[in-house]
């Protein structure tokens, strides 16, 4: 009998991991209605995302494997984000919280199965009991070790000299009614001249030798000395100074980070007083978050100031995938021949429509431009300095926020020419 109920409720745990694609985000989403902690930046939540998917794929093993509690130890994801909810000094409490709340939450799906298979009342409440039984003795295994986990990593983040220093930096950015004088004796420093803010982060496994450059990469390309605080253990937020507008060489930061592995830098854009030295963080944040995101791996420094559109629209990737596949058709298409028509267009709209120059800009001959250009049109279904703005973003967006579709719907193409109100032009 027990094994009859222990196959049914294998079977429940299968039904369940094929929905996991759908289920994971939904249980994501409710810690961050219902916990305030859970309010991360990008970087982060894709970490929260991780540690919930893995803890969700271990339950479901257990129920569907036999896996006994003893050969149970953390999933990585999820004991890494433990250590990110130390470092960023978020309430151990609010961390547990939220496994109680994803048991519940796991119970209430198995039950909801259960009740569509229509199985007999006493088989039915067996296999809510052992499910419940599996559930809570995992939930409590995995507990006791992230407890060791958060512990340890609190005690050790705030032994660190600057722990205390970044405490103070996240509440003057955080909170909105503080002075720009009560904000000046919490950091030690003056705020009323400008700032610029800069963000850099690298793989955790790399971070002792990386993160250690950012201070002389910053003051060589700034000529200021910026003040850095680890915000967490591979990522460090800093700020440079200077009484009149800044300049930061980005071309020679660009170059020497070229000697510094993974390491990668955003940059915010210069801004003044307390409400400036917020701002700009806030701009090299979503620098990073387009960095995350952008189609070009190799590329390490992120000025918002040449990313501020995608920055804008990063929110919305969605509906900016969807209207880029209206814009531009079969252009949006994700291989290599696309990507070089995509380039090529981009290039000639930048040089204000002039083939010479983008031939010149990308080192090729003017007719191979000519004839890029060509298809692209005829992909297009109009003439690409025609309306050249909406193609321009769509552009950018696909450069810059991977925006680009494997398989793009066979209309498209005909719905971006309808959406201008007119008839495609004849190849």
């Amino acid at each position: 009998m027990a094994d009859h109920i222990a196959a049914l409720a294998g079977e429940v745990a299968r039904r369940i991991a094929a929905r996991l694609a759908d289920l994971a985000p939904e249980m994501t989403t409710m810690f961050v209605d219902t916990i305030p902690e859970f309010h991360h930046d990008q970087a982060v939540q894709r970490l929260m995302v991780a540690s919930t998917t893995s803890n969700l794929s271990a339950v479901v093993d257990m129920l569907m494997l036999g896996i006994s509690l003893e050969d149970i130890v953390v999933p990585p994801a999820a004991a890494m984000y433990a250590r990110r909810f130390a470092q960023h000094d978020l309430s151990l409490e609010a961390l547990l919280r939220a496994y109680r709340l994803g048991e519940h939450m796991f119970l209430q799906w198995a039950i909801e199965d259960l009740r569509r298979q229509a199985l007999p009342a006493d088989d039915a409440l067996a296999v809510t009991g052992h499910v419940a039984l599996v559930l809570n003795g995992y939930i409590d295994r995995v507990i006791e070790g992230l407890i060791d986990i958060y512990q340890s990593e609190r005690q050790r983040w705030h032994e660190r000299s600057d722990a205390a220093h970044a405490a103070q930096v996240r509440a003057v950015l955080a909170a909105e009614e503080l002075t720009t004088s009560a904000a000046e004796q919490m950091l030690g420093l003056a705020l009323r001249g400008w700032h610029t803010a800069a963000v850099a982060w690298v793989h955790p496994d790399d971070a002792a030798a990386q993160l250690g450059a950012v201070d002389l990469l910053l003051t060589e390309a700034s000529g200021r000395t910026p003040m850095t605080v680890y915000a967490d253990a591979s990522t460090i937020w800093a700020w440079m100074f200077s009484p009149s507008r800044p300049s930061v060489d980005v071309d020679r930061l660009a170059a020497q980070l070229t000697k510094h592995g993974q390491l990668r830098i955003a940059l915010g854009e210069p801004g003044t007083g307390l409400a400036g030295f917020r701002s700009s963080h806030e701009e090299a944040l979503r620098a990073r978050q387009v960095a995350e995101i952008d189609a070009r791996p190799t590329q390490q420094l992120y000025p918002h100031a040449q990313i501020a559109l995608a920055g804008l629209l990063i929110d919305r990737r969605d509906a900016v995938r969807l209207w880029v596949q209206r814009t531009l058709g079969e252009l949006a298409r994700e291989d290599k021949a696309m990507a070089r028509l995509r380039h090529t267009v981009q290039v000639l709209l930048e040089a204000n429509g002039s083939y010479t120059e983008a031939a010149a800009r990308m080192h090729v001959h003017k007719n191979t431009v000519l004839y890029r250009v060509r298809k692209a049109e005829e992909l297009l279904g109009r003439p690409v300095t025609e309306d050249r703005l909406p193609i321009q973003v769509a552009l950018l967006a696909c450069d810059q926020l991977a925006a680009t579709t494997k398989t793009p719907r066979p209309d498209v193409s005909m719905a971006a020419v309808h959406l201008q109100g007119r008839k495609p032009d004849t190849p």
